[in-house]
């Protein structure tokens, strides 16, 4: 059976022989009808349940604000005259300077964590959630310095720039800059066709810049860490930043013309989602990394975010056909996935130098 070192130093290998995936045997399937209602029905399923549990947490957590701190009225369009009286209502202002700002607390409040538990390989009872054990036990101090310098200047120096392309852009088609807060449920219906679009833009733009001719001059970087940790989720070329990791999650906002509040909302949601697929732990209760994590460790596998497009267009064959599908779906307990799906079928064996 392989350490983690042998995996580590096979998986070495093939990323400094990696060209792109030219190399992708395409999906063969003679049920191309039943592929396509699968894939719809699994997206139904991840849309429908976001979608039930955002309107169960809305009633409770917007009652027990209330409740607590005493408000009355709409407390969330409360909240947001306080921010309008406190800052005033330049939309160039909060769609430029405020999505900068919302996006950053959001990335590093979380980040810091997950750096934290890298760092310093605490709290001990995490480290059975690991996805790759004996990765970045502890991370290398320069490979994170390194990151964090180029994560911060996607942020500003490409982040503000874009902001102010997206300002432009939403200005010529319209959007929603009224004082008054759009509704729950059009905000809920927003969402989703913000996670459809992302989907898409993400699925193509990523799969584009994983051909040979873009990978080594800008994907590369990307793909640094074969073991990810979570900060590394904007750790990437600016090219590639803009346009496969900007660009899709704005594309919905873009196409509705949505209330910046709702912009800020969904690119919360957004961050900690890709947060946690490069976290490297598959911790109980939060949504499976494990199939982004296997994309880090096989290269051509699993391009997309909710799998839908990979099932659709056959890049997750491999990933289905390993012993790390079965983990990958939210854990309801606290039994560590590695030990709720052990690897037993492979175990001993070896796959193009490498275990999953």
């Amino acid at each position: 059976m392989l350490t983690p070192n042998c995996a580590i130093t096979g998986n070495m290998a093939e990323a400094e022989t990696y060209q792109g995936d030219q190399g992708l045997v395409p999906h063969q399937s003679s049920h191309s009808a039943a592929d396509l209602w699968s894939s719809l029905k699994k997206a139904f399923f991840i849309i429908g349940s976001t979608t039930i549990i955002f309107i169960a947490l809305q009633n409770s957590l917007t009652y027990h604000l209330q409740h607590f701190w005493g408000a009355s009225g709409n407390f969330w369009q409360n909240q947001w005259d306080k921010i309008l009286y406190t800052f005033g209502d330049d939309p160039y202002f909060f769609m430029v300077y405020g999505t900068i700002f919302v996006s950053y607390i959001v990335y590093w409040s979380f980040g810091i964590i997950y750096v934290f538990m890298d760092v310093t390989n605490k709290p001990a009872f995490l480290r059975p959630y690991k996805i790759q054990p004996g990765t970045n036990e502890p991370v290398a101090p320069w490979k994170l310095f390194k990151c964090i310098l180029w994560v911060n200047f996607n942020q500003i120096v490409i982040g503000y720039p874009f902001s102010v392309l997206l300002f432009h852009l939403l200005r010529l088609r319209g959007f929603d800059h009224s004082h008054q807060l759009p509704t729950f449920h059009w905000v809920m219906f927003e969402l989703i066709i913000c996670i459809l679009f992302e989907e898409i833009g993400f699925y193509y733009s990523h799969r584009l810049f994983h051909h040979r001719l873009l990978y080594k001059h800008f994907h590369k970087m990307h793909h640094e860490w074969q073991s990810p940790i979570a900060i590394t989720a904007l750790y990437a070329h600016p090219v590639e930043h803009m346009v496969s990791n900007i660009s899709p999650v704005f594309l919905g906002p873009l196409v509705l013309g949505s209330h910046v509040a709702t912009i800020w909302l969904w690119i919360s949601l957004a961050l900690l989602s890709i947060l946690n697929a490069h976290s490297g732990y598959h911790l109980p209760f939060f949504p499976s990394p494990e199939a982004h994590d296997f994309h880090h460790l096989k290269f051509n596998q699993y391009y997309g975010v909710l799998g839908v497009l990979d099932h659709l267009h056959g890049t997750d064959v491999k990933f289905r056909a390993s012993e790390c599908f079965p983990r990958h779906l939210m854990m309801l307990s606290l039994v560590p996935p590695r030990e709720a799906f052990p690897d037993d079928t492979l175990k001993g064996k070896v796959i193009k130098g490498k275990q999953c």
